[in-house]
């Protein structure tokens, strides 16, 4: 080698060392998401259940620096489609999640989606986003609203009642609940609906003690979960009537909150804390060690939104190429905390649900105990339609 080679190796080989590795610019993810009222800690869940996950690796998610940027959309579908216009044109964001209600997801998915953006939703999973309305760029990592409370009939239906009285809030996620409840009871139904962030329900407790049904099915997430709950036991309806709920109606919080009024309701969910594999172990540790709150199914699809995203930029390497991002995510390639899980052909999940024992625990606080598979590979009754 020539003194002059030798000496330019030397300079850039010295350069190499000396010179700083050129941090990666961490990839930015827009969350929408309900953190004010009484469904506040439903976002607070899926947020930290996402940044749980993100902690977990140091920062990263796939081996990609990645920041959450959160903004409360205030359960208000307007303001859902405004924050969703100003991540993706003001702040350049590709990668989009967070939604909560399915009102809110109805106004401004569809926007996400059309634009290019690619939405993957920790909650929300209206209808009419599942069939025909489906899109390559929406994913659903929580369920589709009607498969939620399909397990709820299942388990009614198991349990041998063959009339029920079912009450849902009057907006696409409660229409979802009770049609949902509907197609798998396959019994005689009578259906209320309540208003959306209401929390007096002494008119609905005189209608169900008028019908006198052999079960009663209700879906009211957060805040009013809770006061539907105390109304019922206040009302002398709960050793009476059983009912027999979906998950949002027994999460940890309106476990807690509504103490012995929710001791012998049967659930169905397609989590519990108690669930034995190593994903959901890992995930349950992090979050006691990290968090003062109880953990609920919103934290847990926070959490699993995470490893998905995690999945798809381990691929990917970032979120510039939208085509190589949406493939990477539909393989779906992560361990979940409820165990198997695929996506559908509407890019919904297909996994088991379970039916749960509310039973008093140790300390004699109501607790959500899993008994058995309920429904094995299931997916949702809208993926056909959906054309992609």
């Amino acid at each position: 080698m020539k003194l002059t080679k030798m000496i330019t190796a030397s300079v850039l080989a010295s350069f190499a060392i000396a010179a700083p590795a050129v941090a990666q610019e961490a990839v930015k993810i827009g969350v929408i998401t309900t953190l004010s009222g009484p469904a506040g800690y439903l976002g607070q869940d899926v947020r930290d259940g996402l940044q749980l996950a993100i902690d977990m690796e140091g920062g990263s998610l796939g081996g990609v620096p990645v920041e959450l940027v959160v903004e409360d959309d205030g359960l208000k579908p307007g303001n859902g489609r405004q924050i969703a216009d100003k991540f993706m044109n003001d702040e350049g964001m590709k990668l989009l999640t967070g939604i909560i209600f399915s009102n809110v997801a109805g106004a401004t998915v569809p926007e996400i989606v059309e634009n290019g953006a690619i939405y993957i939703s920790p909650n929300a999973g209206p209808s009419n986003l599942a069939g025909e309305g489906c899109h390559e760029n929406y994913f659903v990592v929580s369920w589709q609203n009607d498969a939620l409370h399909e397990a709820a009939g299942a388990a009614a239906k198991k349990l041998g009642y063959t009339n029920a009285m079912a009450l849902a809030p009057n907006y696409q996620a409660g229409k979802d609940a009770v049609e949902g409840f509907k197609r798998t009871f396959e019994g005689e139904v009578s259906e209320i609906f309540t208003q959306l962030g209401q929390t007096d329900y002494s008119a609905e407790m005189a209608q169900i003690r008028a019908a006198d049904p052999e079960v009663v099915f209700q879906f009211h997430p957060g805040g009013m979960g809770i006061a539907f709950l105390r109304q019922y036991s206040q009302a002398g309806l709960q050793g009476n009537i059983p009912m027999v709920l979906s998950e949002p109606s027994t999460d940890a919080v309106v476990l807690n909150a509504v103490g012995d009024a929710a001791i012998g309701i049967t659930a169905t969910a397609h989590w519990n804390r108690d669930f034995d594999n190593e994903s959901n172990k890992a995930f349950v540790a992090a979050w006691d060690e990290k968090y003062d709150h109880p953990i609920t199914y919103y934290a847990s699809q926070g959490y699993d939104t995470g490893l998905l995203i995690a999945s798809a930029l381990r691929e990917t390497g970032g979120v510039d190429d939208i085509d190589a991002l949406r493939e990477a995510v539909r393989k779906a390639d992560f361990d979940s905390v409820r165990g198997e899980f695929k996506f559908g052909p509407n890019q919904h999940p297909v996994h088991n649900w379970y039916q749960l024992d509310i039973v008093a625990g140790e300390d004699g606080k109501p607790v959500a105990v899993t008994k058995e598979v309920l429904l094995e590979n299931y997916g949702d009754a809208y993926a056909e339609q959906c054309q992609m």
